[in-house]
């Protein structure tokens, strides 16, 4: 196995966890903002008002998203599992 199928290996990992974890980081960031911007308004500074709303967004992108998140990754790992004859040599 040369160096280059290696970066090309991490490199399709990296991609396939920003691809994953991504949708999720993004909708909590932008609840999260949201409700920060909120909790300055208003004065109001309660811990579980931030917590609930980014659970809330979370499993909400997963629920849309989910389906889409386990066929990317099984497309993946079946890759991977067809490269180890190769990997071998």
């Amino acid at each position: 196995m040369s160096i280059g199928q290696i970066t090309t290996l991490l490199r399709g990992g990296i991609i396939q966890v920003l691809l994953l974890a991504g949708p999720l980081l993004f909708s909590a960031l932008i609840v999260g903002l949201v409700v920060a911007i909120l909790q300055a308004t208003t004065s109001i500074q309660e811990q579980t008002l931030t917590f609930v709303p980014k659970i809330i967004a979370i499993l909400t992108v997963l629920a849309l998203l989910g389906g889409w998140m386990f066929s990317s990754l099984e497309d993946y790992t079946v890759q991977l599992f067809k490269m180890i004859p190769s990997m071998a040599r």
